[in-house]
């Protein structure tokens, strides 16, 4: 269980420094969806970026797939379903991440090499506008998944309590963006106060849970369930 923790606490830790690279440091500087022309001229120009961009990517989605396994395993012992649901949304998230970066992929292999057009413009909008749509559907799924993780945190009597509670806001910070990204035709005006909901929330609720696998996965002591 000690291993599994240390692991799991590992993957999470890829999974912020990637996802932090590649939609920060990466697709902010890169796309601008109300301006088509410079959005791909970047693309062409900064090939190479992109292409880091996605491999941060799949690495956050790999670590994604192996927490799947390492979560259920260490929240098994705590209740005889939830942990299966728990698994199940989690799968589903990896499940539409998965195709929202086959978009992503298809964005770099169309623009490789290519020459500026309106006709590569549209497809590379329309992709990105793709991958944006998939990945928000999964992240609600990973919000159903992250209120399962808080149960099943208040239920178990070895995982710290006020990291449920962490949880649980979490999940709250990802559907009040997602829902409001896929509903309300206004997003776009307060985009950056739901993409800084989703940032605090996020790190306060997962970081902390993050923290607490590191220090059980190498602490000395046993870890009992």
């Amino acid at each position: 269980m000690k291993a599994i923790a240390k692991a799991s606490g590992i993957a999470y830790l890829l999974i912020f420094i990637s996802g932090f690279y590649a939609n920060f440091a990466i697709l902010e500087n890169l796309i601008d969806v109300d301006n088509r022309e410079q959005t791909t001229l970047n693309i062409i120009n900064d090939s190479i970026q992109f292409r880091q961009g996605l491999i941060a990517f799949f690495i956050m989605l790999i670590s994604d797939v192996f927490l799947i396994w390492s979560l259920f395993k260490i929240t098994e012992p705590t209740q005889k379903i939830v942990p299966y649901i728990a698994a199940l949304f989690r799968g589903l998230h990896a499940s539409f991440f998965l195709v929202a970066l086959v978009q992503l992929n298809k964005v770099y292999t169309i623009s490789s090499g290519k020459t500026n057009s309106s006709e590569l413009q549209t497809r590379v909008i329309d992709l990105f506008k793709k991958f944006d749509e998939f990945w928000t559907i999964g992240l609600l799924f990973f919000g159903i998944h992250l209120l399962s993780l808080g149960f099943l945190a208040f239920k178990s009597n070895y995982i710290n309590r006020f990291i449920s509670f962490l949880l649980i806001i979490s999940a709250l910070g990802y559907f009040i963006d997602g829902l409001s990204k896929l509903f309300l035709v206004s997003y776009h005006e307060y985009q950056f106060y739901f993409q800084a909901l989703v940032v605090f929330t996020g790190v306060i609720g997962e970081l902390s849970f993050t923290i607490w696998l590191l220090v059980k996965g190498f602490s000395q002591k046993t870890f009992n369930v």
